[in-house]
C-alpha cells in the first residue's frame, strides 16, 4: 500500500483524481473503515474490496471527473446484497472527494494506516525476501546489517537501511514496540543481537516480538550460551524460534518470508 500511495502522489501531479473512502460499514463488508481507492480517468490506486461495489464506485468517480455527475457532499450508502448483488450482505458508506496537485502533500498523513515498527537484522537471501514482502504491508521496516553495500539498489525509499558495526549496537536505538527479526550472516552475530534484545527487554519491556531464525537445535545451543551469561527462562520466553506461522514447511526464502509476514500480521492491533 505504501507503493500505491507514492504512485498516487506522483499521478496527482499530472491529473486530478477522485478519492473514495470507506466511512462506515454495517454487517459483513469487503473492506474496513478508512480503506481507500483513488480513481483517475485511465487508472486507479488502492482498493475498497473489489467486486461490484468497487466497479460501481469507479464508474461514478470517472463520471465525476468528466463532469457528468456531481461530487456528493455526503457519504453514499450501498446495500451490498439488494442493490449490488454481492453475497457479503452488509452495508457500506462511501465518501467521494476531488483531489488535485495541491492535495499531494497531506495525503500520506490522511491515508496511511497505523504501522508496526519492525527491525530486521540481516541482509541475506531470507532478509531480502522478507524486506520485499513487508514493503507492501503495514510495517515500518528498519533493516540493519554489519556489511557494507549489502542492501539492494532497488530497496524502496520508505525502508530505513542502516549499516551498524558491531551490528548489535543498533538495538539501543530501535523504535519502541518494535518486532525484531534476527537472521544475520553469522550465528555469532545472531547471538550478540539476541543478547542485546533480551537486555533491552529486561530494562524497558518494549520489544513485543523477538524472532530468531533457525531450528530447535540452534535455539537449544543459544539457550545454553545465554544461560552462561545469566539469562533465564523468563528471558527465553520472549524469544520465538523458529520464526513464522506453524505448518509451513518450505525453506525457500520467499516461503519463509510469507510465513514470517503472516506471523507479524497476527500481532497487529485489531
Amino acid at each position: 500500500m505504501r507503493y500505491t500511495l507514492t504512485e498516487l502522489q506522483q499521478a496527482l501531479a499530472r491529473e486530478p483524481a477522485v478519492l473514495i473512502r470507506v466511512v462506515q460499514t454495517q454487517g459483513s463488508a469487503p473492506r474496513e473503515a478508512d480503506a481507500w481507492l483513488a480513481v483517475q480517468v485511465n487508472s486507479f490506486f488502492g482498493t475498497i474490496g473489489g467486486g461490484h461495489l468497487e466497479l460501481d464506485a469507479i464508474t461514478r468517480a470517472r463520471a465525476m471527473l468528466e463532469g457528468t455527475e456531481p461530487v456528493p457532499t455526503e457519504a453514499q450508502r450501498y446495500a451490498l446484497g439488494p442493490s449490488l448483488g454481492q453475497c457479503c450482505g452488509g452495508v457500506v458508506f462511501l465518501s467521494y472527494e476531488l483531489l488535485g496537485p495541491q492535495d499531494t502533500a497531506g495525503l500520506a498523513q490522511r491515508l496511511q494506516l497505523p504501522v508496526m515498527p519492525v527491525a530486521l537484522f540481516g541482509g541475506g537471501h531470507v532478509g531480502q525476501a522478507i524486506a520485499r514482502q513487508l514493503a507492501h504491508l503495514p510495517f515500518a521496516l528498519h533493516w540493519i546489517d554489519s556489511r557494507d553495500e549489502i542492501f539492494p539498489a532497488d530497496t524502496p525509499a520508505h525502508i530505513h537501511c542502516e549499516h551498524s558495526d558491531p551490528v548489535q549496537a543498533a538495538v539501543a536505538d530501535l523504535a519502541p514496540s518494535s518486532a525484531v527479526l534476527i537472521m544475520s550472516f553469522s550465528h555469532a552475530e545472531d547471538l550478540e543481537i539476541l543478547a542485546q534484545c533480551l537486555l533491552r527487554a529486561r530494562e524497558k519491556n518494549d520489544l513485543p516480538y523477538i524472532g530468531l531464525i533457525g531450528s530447535q537445535t540452534k535455539w537449544a545451543t543459544f539457550r545454553h550460551r545465554l544461560e552462561a551469561r545469566g539469562f533465564n527462562e523468563t528471558d527465553f520466553a520472549r524469544v520465538t524460534c523458529p520464526i513464522g506461522v506453524p505448518g509451513i514447511a518450505g525453506k525457500q526464502p520467499e516461503v519463509i518470508a510469507v510465513a514470517v509476514a503472516a506471523q507479524l500480521l497476527q500481532r497487529l492491533p485489531c
